[in-house]
């Protein structure tokens, strides 16, 4: 488990516009990652986040590009993938990770990257943010998309 070392993020997100888009493969963990990211939100005194659901974690790059296009200021991408016997993960993993840094860079809208990779449903669960996980990887990827916004639009609001 790599979880030391994790900054401590604390960002006043008041006012942004953000959507978190989670698969549903994985429903438990899936819970776990959708609870950990809207109390990411709450803390970061975000209100009336935009959840949106799609089947899995190779939906999640369209739905977060239609999303941060639309308006949103942040995006909270959460998945599961889970390694299998076949060359799926690896093509699933890819696509996703390549697809939602694309979304970033091309909008300039911050992604967080709350998709789990794991090699098996312990490690899944371990991350998860359900009670007794190591960690929270949805509060993570949601505290840092707020962040990243906050800092963003800090910087930028003196070039306007």
């Amino acid at each position: 488990m790599s979880g030391a070392g994790a900054p401590t993020v604390h960002a006043d997100g008041h006012g942004l516009r953000v959507a978190v888009i989670a698969a549903r493969w994985h429903e438990e963990i899936m819970g776990g990652l959708l609870d950990g990211a809207l109390t990411a939100l709450s803390h970061c005194k975000v209100e009336d986040p935009v959840v949106v659901r799609v089947p899995g974690t190779f939906e999640l790059p369209v739905a977060a590009s239609r999303m941060a296009r639309s308006g949103c200021e942040a995006v909270v991408a959460l998945g599961v993938v889970i390694r299998g016997g076949t060359p799926h993960f690896d093509y699933v993993c890819s696509a996703a990770t390549s697809g939602l840094t694309q979304v970033s860079v091309e909008t300039g809208v911050p992604v967080g990257f709350g998709v789990l990779t794991c090699d098996d449903e312990e490690q899944a669960y371990a991350r998860s943010g359900l009670p007794g996980s190591q960690e929270d990887k949805g509060y993570e990827a949601a505290s840092a998309a707020v962040s990243t916004a906050v800092v963003l639009r800090d910087v930028l609001k003196g070039w306007a």
